[in-house]
C-alpha cells in the first residue's frame, strides 16, 4: 500500500468512527467509574510501522499497552499503548484511593487487571464502531496487558505473525474526568494484515486506488 493512496476522505471516515468508537467507550467508562468522563479523538491518521514506537516516545520508552488480535473478515492487531504516567493516573480515578506504580515488579494483579479492563472496553468499542461501519465481523481475542519498552511489546504482539502491515491506522484518544478536568492521553494502533487494509475501506465506501 502506498502512503500516497491515503487521501482525506479516508482519514475523515477514520475519524468518525473513531469518534463514535470514544463515545461509546466514555459512556462504559462512566459506567465503571461511576463518574462522568469525556473522551475526544483529537486526531486520526495512518503512519508506518517504524513510527508506531516513535508516537510513544521511542523503542525504549516503558509504556503500558493492552494487545489483542483481530479475527474474522479483516483480521489484524491492535494495541492501546499509553506512558506508563498516563496510566497511572488513569488507574488511580479508577482504584479511588489507591496509589498506582506501575514499574513495580510486585504492582498489585487489581491495577494491571483493571488496565486490562479499561484497554478491553477501548478496543471493544472501537471494534464495534469499525463493524458498524463496514458490516464486517471482526472479533477481539483475549486481551493481554503489559507494561514494558514500547518496543519488546510491539516486538512481542507481532512475532507469531508472519505477514503484518507496513502500515498502521492510529487513533489519538483523550479522556477528561469531568469532575477534575484531568485528561489522560493515550494512543489506539489498528495493524490490519496486509489484505484487510483494502477490504476495510472497500466495505467502507471509499477504496484505496489501485
Amino acid at each position: 500500500m502506498d502512503f500516497l493512496r491515503i487521501q482525506p476522505i479516508h482519514l475523515d471516515v477514520l475519524r468518525e468512527i473513531g469518534n463514535i468508537g470514544a463515545g461509546h467507550a466514555a459512556t462504559a467508562l462512566s459506567t465503571m467509574l461511576n463518574k462522568a468522563v469525556d473522551m475526544k479523538v483529537p486526531s486520526v491518521n495512518v503512519i508506518s510501522f517504524e513510527e508506531i514506537s516513535e508516537m510513544v516516545g521511542g523503542a525504549e520508552n516503558v509504556v503500558a499497552s493492552v494487545f489483542l488480535r483481530i479475527v474474522g473478515d479483516a483480521p489484524g492487531c491492535m494495541f492501546f499503548m499509553l506512558p506508563v504516567e498516563q496510566a497511572e493516573k488513569l488507574l488511580e480515578d479508577l482504584l479511588v484511593g489507591q496509589t498506582v506504580d506501575l514499574t513495580k515488579e510486585d504492582e498489585s494483579d487489581i491495577s494491571l487487571s483493571a488496565l486490562q479492563e479499561v484497554g478491553n472496553i477501548l478496543s471493544g468499542s472501537y471494534l464495534t464502531s469499525f463493524s458498524d461501519f463496514t458490516g464486517l465481523n471482526l472479533q477481539p481475542s483475549v486481551p493481554a496487558t503489559s507494561i514494558d519498552m514500547a518496543g519488546a511489546i510491539l516486538s512481542f504482539g507481532l512475532l507469531e505473525i508472519s505477514t503484518v502491515s507496513d502500515y498502521a491506522i492510529v487513533i489519538d484518544t483523550a479522556f477528561t474526568d469531568i469532575e477534575r478536568q484531568d485528561e489522560v492521553k493515550g494512543h489506539f494502533f489498528l495493524l490490519p494484515d496486509p489484505l484487510s487494509f483494502s477490504k476495510i475501506f472497500h466495505a467502507l465506501g471509499v477504496p484505496l486506488d489501485e
